[in-house]
């Protein structure tokens, strides 16, 4: 069989820079989906994407389909044929179907069968049917038509480069038919760019100044913004999404250094840096001490004679928009930040709940509770918890809502509040994703859980419980950040008591009479996905879970102990011995509860060795929080609770014995639930 290159290119308008990469990939995807349906065999498929074009590349497509066999099933035989063996209208009509004599079909199995042979078809027809398919299951949220066409895409249409080694596939997609001409740079070579193979088409289209190859460009721009950088003696800052939309967003980059007035730098640079990357798409540079430089690089779509008009043009753009954050800066200094809680009064945070600055004076007062039990200064978190808020009814941050906490400690230093209250301003949102930073302050870190478990409680509290696809007020993100905080931070809280707290600083606002309950289960609920994460199995979770510890620093000991001694040799063993001490005390009659073991009521070796090592493990481990400690010296029982289960009856006719055997056992697992259910363990 032969295999030949295919190439197909859709040129369009530019299209969407943020979506450009996965439109590419999806491209892609949905061409080998529909290659490994029809079954045409090939290697390697590759993507490439530029402003105005998406491209797949596949390498050693088969030419056709091979031969195959297709195995068409009819109805049952017993409704095929009557009961004097004649063929019923089902079977005739069968037969028809399929064009063949009823002798043609298979009657050996319980329904009638035909078997054909089915030729495989040209690549060259099967081809333009996998593409249009590929294209109609993009990812696009709303689709566009232009002119009087019918037809619809993301942007409109200008051109469709379609090969199969040096051959065009003929056919017409998207209003476009296909041809090998694509067209290069619209401003070096706005004239067409013939396409002589797939092989050759990055090296076609660069010679008309377009690197089609998205990986490449992306390389290139960040290779030369880094040297630019550096020759500033500065750092650029790069991040990956600004990078794939500045590269989406070029077919040729030229990297250019520009500058803007020193007298912007009085402005918060988190400020700056915001207008410039959101807006500007500008990657912004620092010095080696962090701070923002007066530069910063443009990436131009054109290889200019005369730079020096692309660079005054970007600092021209730039200048309002730094002059709108300069101004916003210095209004919002004219009123001090505790004054904004007016503004506030007035904006809600939740209808049944109330207002923001309720929800301030909420986290306050938890805050402060909160202070007093982690040894921080419980002035200091109630004074952060008041002003908590207050940025948000700011100019800038009106201007920029993702500058919310960072604009509140530059104003709290600028009414001369105690640092520790202005960092608590931002570390309250922290940590804003899984991986971010933790607050570093005990006043940022009571101000983070408080303002955490206030929304957690209201919400639960109005009966408004998050659903599978809607967590409208981001319940699940407020209860791992709550949780890595004390986790992460090793502070000794219960969730109990901020339960409690929290509750009762609503007042009469809350519908939920169970609403202490449902918080638990939902904090219990994301151990399970955090701690996976961390390499915890779900079975271990579930373990410490059975024994209902309701503090999370105390939660995550247990499963790191119970962790480690899952690797032990001996705990499959007695995960298993638990389970089984487990049923038989479950079937017990509960009714009257077990006796005291009485040493004298030990009548078998084996009975004796398990009581005795039971009672010196209570002894040495009672006093211990060692977790880690503790299991590891259980697992010493493995032997004699071996030898117990081999050679004692527990459920033998005289009464006494039994219950002293049964008291016995539940000793031993009471020595592991202390930590943990280890019967739980897979």
């Amino acid at each position: 069989m032969n295999h030949l290159d295919f190439l197909v290119e859709l040129g369009t308008e530019e299209l969407p820079p943020k979506a450009l990469k996965n439109l590419a990939e999806s491209f892609r995807d949905g061409i080998v989906k529909g290659l490994d349906a029809a079954g045409l065999s090939h290697t390697d498929a590759q993507w490439f994407a530029a402003p105005r074009r998406l491209a797949v590349r596949v390498k050693a497509l088969a030419t056709r389909q091979p031969d195959r066999t297709v195995a068409i099933d009819g109805p049952p035989k017993k409704a095929a044929f009557d009961a004097s063996g004649n063929p019923t209208q089902a079977a005739l009509g069968f037969a028809k179907k399929n064009g063949v004599e009823l002798s043609d079909l298979d009657t050996s199995g319980e329904r009638l069968r035909y078997v054909k042979e089915v030729k495989g078809s040209d690549a060259k027809e099967l081809l333009p049917a996998i593409v249009s398919t590929s294209l109609d299951q993009l990812p696009i949220p709303k689709r566009m038509r232009w002119g009087a066409s019918r037809v619809e895409f993301v942007r409109p249409t200008q051109w469709l480069v379609m090969l199969l080694g040096d051959e065009v596939v003929d056919c017409e997609i998207l209003a476009q038919k296909a041809g090998r001409e694509s067209r290069g740079h619209r401003f070096h070579h706005p004239a067409t760019v013939r396409i002589s193979s797939p092989a050759a088409y990055l090296e076609d289209l660069r010679a008309g100044w377009v690197i089609a190859d998205f990986a490449e460009r992306r390389a290139q721009i960040l290779q030369k913004v880094n040297e630019l950088a550096k020759a500033e003696n500065g750092r650029a800052i790069v991040p990956e999404s600004l990078l794939d939309e500045v590269t989406a967003l070029v077919e040729w980059p030229v990297p250019l250094v520009c500058s803007f007035e020193e007298r912007f730098l009085a402005v918060p640079q988190e400020a700056l840096i915001s207008t410039m990357q959101d807006n500007q798409k500008y990657f912004c540079l620092l010095d080696t001490n962090g701070k923002l430089k007066n530069r910063f690089i443009t990436v131009a779509n054109i290889e200019s004679s005369a730079p020096q008009h692309i660079v005054a043009g970007n600092e021209k753009v730039v200048r309002p928009r730094l002059t709108d954050a300069e101004f916003f800066f210095n209004q919002d200094k004219k009123s001090k930040l505790e004054q904004r809680n007016e503004r506030l009064k007035t904006v809600v945070f939740q209808a049944e709940l109330g207002t923001q600055f309720e929800k301030a004076e909420r986290t306050s007062r938890l805050a402060g509770f909160i202070a007093q039990q982690i040894g921080g200064d419980i002035k200091n978190a109630e004074r952060a918890g008041l002003l908590c808020k207050c940025d948000l009814a700011t100019e800038m941050v009106g201007e920029f809502p993702e500058l919310q906490g960072i604009m509140g400690t530059y104003y709290a230093r600028h009414d001369n509040e105690p640092e520790e209250v202005a960092l608590a301003l931002n570390e309250q949102y922290q940590p804003r994703f899984s991986g971010d930073v933790l607050p570093q302050t005990k006043t940022g870190q009571a101000v983070a859980i408080a303002d955490k478990i206030d929304t957690l409680i209201g919400i639960l509290g109005i009966g408004k419980h998050p659903t599978g696809d809607r967590d409208p007020f981001a319940l699940r993100r407020a209860a791992l950040g709550a949780l890595r905080i004390i986790v992460g931070r090793e502070l000794d809280l219960d969730l109990v008591q901020l339960a409690k707290q929290s509750i009762q600083l609503f007042g009469g606002k809350l519908t939920n009479t169970s609403v202490e309950t449902d918080f638990l289960a939902f904090m219990n609920g994301r151990y399970q996905s955090w701690f996976q994460e961390e390499g915890i199995s779900v079975d271990i979770v579930k373990a410490v879970q059975a024994v209902n510890p309701t503090k999370p620093l105390d939660f995550w000991r247990r499963a790191e102990a119970v962790r480690i001694f899952k690797a032990q040799p001996e705990s499959a063993a007695l995960a298993a011995a638990n389970k089984r001490v487990g049923n038989i005390l479950a079937k017990r009659d509960s009714s009257a509860p077990l006796p005291a073991l009485n040493s004298a009521l030990l009548q078998q070796a084996e009975e004796k060795a398990l009581a005795d090592a039971v009672t010196k493990l209570q002894a040495a481990t009672a006093a211990s929080d060692d977790y880690e400690s503790r299991l590891l010296a259980l697992a010493a029982l493995k032997e004699p609770v071996d030898a117990f289960f081999d050679k004692v009856m527990v459920n033998v006719d005289d009464a006494a014995v039994r219950n002293n055997r049964l008291a016995l056992l539940a000793s031993l697992q009471q020595l592991f639930l202390a930590i943990a259910d280890i019967g739980e363990l897979q």
